[in-house]
């Protein structure tokens, strides 16, 4: 009779914790299933309010949940992460941290699900920062990453010892953004009279064949296709907005590698011009073109479009935008194309771009070489 009644209880348990399972796996996939702010807003405020009751056996598959998901879809899924750890905090339950700190430092588990428990491991145990930062200066994560160096960087400024250049060193190799890494190269150059360069380290593209100006009144260039986008022949020559144009050599001593399209074309406006690189890849793989231009911006590799945007004058920075690139073993063709609008106020005057290829971490990739196109 008592194994009757336990054999009763565990199937119970069983369908029950099943029950539990597809409840929250049937939320996740509505809100994953958002793609625009506001589509299907009611049956996805649903499936977040029946997500969120689930409580904390929810947590850990709303984290991993974060693989894929679009940025409103991860919005929701991080408010259902934080109204979740909030509901157990009201009602006086402890999160395991031992089992957070666990997901926290297993690599295999989604990139930004690690980066949020983190933040709220470290809210719960202040001391996690201490023990987990000195092991993420080469975390997949950027802002793990980002953190773990600034952590070192502050280490190593308050430690009784002198810092070596290695040390140091050791911590510029690791960055992927370039304000962390000026800022690295800075007190290297201060403490050892070296200044790495950004731009090796980076693997940004710095010396391009460039053609234009041709015309793109009242924007029609970004659009228009015109004979570079058809098949580049370096010894072609083009008729350009004001007569025939060809192929001219720049680089750029630019920290950050940025081609001022305004020294090496002079200054025009309702333009459009082109700049062409060759790299060659050891391997065939997927990596990411990254594209910096304050200026409506096109990328091709090997003829097939990989990015469009046409805004103007609205900011620039380093690694600005990113597009999906496959490569091919042997060489690869990237084209840019880079458009200038009419308009007249002194801060619209530039015209420039920077690009490079990496990983998807950011990283400079050592299969790839900038072939010479003298």
């Amino acid at each position: 009779m008592i194994q009757r009644f336990i054999c009763c209880a565990v199937f119970a348990l069983a369908i029950t914790c099943t029950v539990h399972a597809d409840a929250t796996s049937d939320a996740i996939a509505t809100i994953k299933s958002v793609k625009t702010e506001g589509a299907t807003n009611q049956e996805v405020g649903a499936a977040w309010k029946n997500l969120v009751g689930q409580g904390i056996d929810a947590l850990y598959p709303t984290l991993n949940a974060f693989e894929g998901a679009d940025p409103v879809a991860l919005n929701w899924l991080q408010a259902a992460v934080f109204a979740i750890v909030e509901a157990e905090r009201t009602a006086k339950r402890p999160l395991d941290t031992a089992t957070m700190t666990k997901y926290v430092t297993n690599l295999k588990n989604p990139s930004a699900g690690r980066r949020i428990a983190y933040e709220i491991l470290v809210e719960l145990n202040p001391t996690s920062k201490i023990e987990l930062l000195p092991g993420m200066v080469d975390d997949p994560n950027n802002d793990l990453r980002i953190d773990a160096i600034d952590f070192e960087l502050a280490r190593l400024e308050k430690s009784a010892k002198v810092a070596t250049k290695e040390q140091y060193m050791k911590l510029f190799e690791a960055t992927r953004t370039m304000d962390q890494a000026t800022k690295i190269q800075t007190k290297i150059d201060k403490a050892f009279q070296v200044k790495p360069s950004l731009t090796d380290h980076f693997g940004v593209i710095t010396t391009w064949k460039v053609v234009g100006p041709f015309d793109s009144t009242k924007g029609a260039g970004f659009e228009k296709v015109y004979s570079p986008e058809e098949g580049v022949n370096l010894l072609a020559k083009y008729m350009g907005k004001a007569g025939e144009v060809s192929w001219i050599t720049t680089t750029t001593d630019h920290a950050e590698g940025l081609v001022d399209l305004n020294k090496v074309l002079t200054k025009h406006k309702d333009a459009a011009a082109y700049a062409y690189a060759v790299v060659e890849s050891t391997e065939e793989m997927t990596v990411q073109i990254r594209i910096g231009s304050i200026c409506a911006v096109k990328a091709f590799v090997n003829g097939k479009e990989v990015f469009a945007n046409e805004e103007y004058h609205h900011g620039q920075r380093f690694d600005q935008y990113f597009g999906k690139v496959q490569l091919k073993k042997g060489k690869n063709e990237v084209l840019l194309k880079i458009c200038q609008n009419n308009q007249t106020e002194s801060w619209a005057q530039n015209w420039n771009f920077q690009a490079r290829l990496s990983d998807f971490n950011g990283a400079k990739l050592p299969q790839l070489t900038i072939v010479d196109l003298k």
